[in-house]
């Protein structure tokens, strides 16, 4: 069938280029529309108890967006900056949409810093507007609050946040993709040896990440997407359609060499038929490995997955169509041999061999090294991304540090206890006075004005809203014997219930995607020893990764080169995200491996352990080079967008950057042929196959 459709792609070569040159002007002209359509979100599932509180706790006393502006630069008493605070004030309360107003000047709340030369406002705006509405009072706001008489007014929030976020998205998305199409061009165009044959690869990847840009249009008006879904996903794209595109020119360049007097459209045929297998157990692998997202439940981890499975579709039919077309016009300026294909093995090949001549030695001190680099996770500390991932240079994280900074008591969002029972019960006013005695409690504050039978509380947390104290506190909170059913809401409890969530859903989300991965292995070499050994290597990898980015992130290594502020904590979302997309494309390494050294063995002229080791060693020099070329190529991917300036976009591009690097070095490159050398004619045991002579477990000699 794939031989066939490597015909096809032959013989309606024109018609295909030209609909894909169809998708990607729509997609550059439409495409960036995607981002008028996102909005934020989170991870935690609906029916987390935080998600409950906070629903109930809307529907009992409904509260709008809030703007804080710090007002300084001058002494706090002076009389024209009391009045300029106060006029405006006052015509802030007159605008339709604001519900509160609170300052220092007309209202009994002194927010005043420590130094006396700056003060808070408070803005809360009507509850019940909707996004656009809450915007257009939000800009009417922020335009009052810079009329007031003072050198410096910086104006924060969530509603500031949310459009500072959005902005720097489609900034580092332009920058990072625009640096690393370029970078990666340069590249592959030396590489590959030819300007035409270098660019034939990144046609393929604006084809599918243009594609992806409409497609996820679409997937917006039916559910929400948010601007970091697009970035990423748009990185994955890129990656694997050069991938893709990279194995398939390797394969057609070998067939013509095996062969010169074979015409084009059989050349494309054997391709499609050998290369083409491989680019969808890879497509198929990394999809599988996306549909464990689901598995979490969060509308944030739901769209990336939605996000993701389309990006893996499309760059998989792209290596499939479009990559063939494109070699069916272009074929007579390939080069038959590019840098890539220089004399003598290759850098895997040579890694290849001195692991299978000391195979023992090199599987334990690669496991070992992998391993040590894991052990920064014994001390990781996990957060949901807010204001501080985003650059110094934003007005809304200005605001945030300098409320946290300058401010002996700043305001802080407080944990809410619900309780369903009546305020003036004695036991509720006896469970309040309890939880005031609570360790880590600050203060509790009593609500007022909600509906009878109901009880609410204010819960402030001595440390962080959202730290470790604090989400001690949630659990202690609901450990409490209570005269009614409590609900918790609040920062902190929401990290606590998506932390929780994750824990718990993990195993699911494991088994979904090593069940898959392991299938789709096996029906590649039809064995079971090579899948479980595939898989746990790429645990190791996975694992030794994020040991690297917690030094990174949470401890601030390389900080200051990577430019960024450690917050102290990595995204929650980062792990997740970095598991199923390092899986997914440690798998496509794999594959392309596996299937070349499975094709040699199965030409093997014997089924001992020197067979073994040259049927891997065969593959791992045929393939080496273009998967040297791939990681190369996606390593500077996912580097361009390191340049961002989101902590959470650095997180996933470094990650990942590390990943390739060490997939396709010590994992490929030792730690694979060293276990295979280990095992011998075991590797490719199955149940069911005939055995003869139990197999040595180590190489012949």
């Amino acid at each position: 069938m794939l031989a066939g459709l490597g015909r096809a792609m032959y013989v309606r070569r024109f018609v295909v280029i030209a609909v894909w040159v169809v998708v990607a002007v729509a997609g550059a002209v439409f495409g960036g529309g995607v981002y008028d359509r996102t909005e934020s979100m989170g991870t935690l599932p609906a029916d987390a108890p935080a998600a409950v509180a906070q629903h109930r706790l809307d529907e009992l006393a409904p509260e709008g967006e809030r703007l804080v502006a710090v007002i300084s630069g001058r002494e706090v008493g002076a009389i024209a900056l009391i009045n300029s605070v106060t006029r405006i004030a006052y015509e802030i309360r007159a605008l339709p949409g604001v519900a509160e107003v609170d300052d220092s000047y007309t209202t009994g709340n002194r927010r005043i810093s420590t130094d006396q030369r700056a003060s808070l406002i408070t803005v809360e705006l009507r509850p019940g507007l909707s996004d656009d509405e809450a915007s257009r009072v939000a800009e009417q706001v922020s335009a009052a609050l810079r009329r007031i008489d003072a050198p410096e007014i910086l104006i924060g929030g969530e509603l500031p946040a949310e459009r500072d976020f959005a902005d720097q998205a489609v900034r580092d998305a332009a920058v990072g993709e625009s640096v690393a199409l370029v970078c990666v061009a340069l590249l592959l165009i030396v590489l590959l040896g030819g300007v035409l044959a270098g660019l034939l690869p990144l046609a393929a990847a604006v084809g599918a990440v243009t594609a992806t840009l409409l497609a996820l249009i679409g997937l917006a008006s039916l559910l929400p997407v948010s601007d970091y879904t697009v970035n990423v996903v748009t990185l994955l794209g890129i990656g694997l359609a050069v991938d893709y595109s990279l194995l398939m020119i390797a394969r057609f360049r070998e067939e013509r060499a095996a062969d010169p007097r074979v015409a084009v459209p059989e050349l494309l045929a054997r391709t499609v038929g050998s290369a083409g297998r491989a680019v969808l157990v890879s497509g198929s692998a990394v999809a599988a490995a996306l549909v464990g997202l689901f598995a979490f439940g969060g509308p944030l981890l739901s769209a990336m997955a939605l996000g993701g499975a389309l990006v893996v579709v499309l760059a998989t039919v792209a290596g499939l169509t479009l990559v063939p077309a494109l070699i069916a016009i272009a074929h007579r300026r390939i080069p038959a041999r590019g840098r890539w294909r220089q004399r003598g093995p290759g850098l895997l090949a040579r890694l290849a061999g001195f692991a299978q001549r000391r195979p023992g030695a090199v599987a334990l001190t690669v496991t070992a090294g992998l391993l040590v680099l894991s052990a920064p996770l014994f001390f990781v500390q996990f957060g949901n991304s807010d204001v501080r991932v985003l650059p110094s240079s934003s007005e809304a994280r200005q605001t945030h540090d300098a409320v946290r900074e300058r401010f002996a008591d700043p305001p802080k969002q407080p944990l809410t206890v619900v309780v369903e029972a009546a305020p003036d019960r004695p036991d509720v006013q006896r469970l309040f006075d309890i939880v005031e005695q609570l360790p880590g409690v600050s203060d509790v504050y009593p609500r007022s004005g909600l509906p009878p039978g109901v009880s609410a509380a204010d819960v402030v947390p001595a440390g962080a809203e959202d730290g470790p104290q604090a989400q001690k506190l949630v659990a202690d909170l609901r450990a409490l014997d209570t005269p009614a059913p409590l609900l918790v809401a609040g920062p902190a409890a929401e990290l606590a219930d998506a932390k929780r969530s994750v824990a718990a859903r993990l195993p699911v989300a494991l088994a979904i995607i090593v069940v898959a991965t392991g299938a789709l292995l096996f029906a590649l070499t039809r064995s079971v020893v090579v899948p479980v050994k595939a898989i746990a290597m790429n645990l190791l990898t996975l694992l030794a990764t994020m040991g690297v980015l917690v030094a990174v992130f949470q401890w601030g290594w390389g900080a200051g080169v990577l430019g960024f502020e450690p917050w102290g904590a990595l995204d929650l979302t980062t792990p997740l995200l970095l598991f199923v997309f390092g899986f997914g494309l440690s798998m496509d390494y794999e594959v392309f491996l596996l299937a070349r050294i499975k094709q040699e063995w199965d030409r093997r002229t014997g089924d001992d352990a020197a067979a073994n080791d040259r049927a891997v060693l065969a593959g791992i020099t045929a393939a080496g080079p273009v998967v040297t070329t791939a990681a190369l190529a996606i390593g500077i991917v996912f580097l361009g967008f390191v340049l961002g300036e989101l902590v959470a976009v650095k997180e996933i591009g470094v990650g990942m950057a590390v990943a390739v690097l060490l997939d396709v070095t010590v994992v490929r490159g030792l730690l694979l042929p060293a276990t295979m050398s280990l095992l011998g004619r075991w590797n490719w045991w199955r149940p069911g196959a005939r055995t003869e002579a139990p197999p040595p477990l180590v190489p012949a000699g």
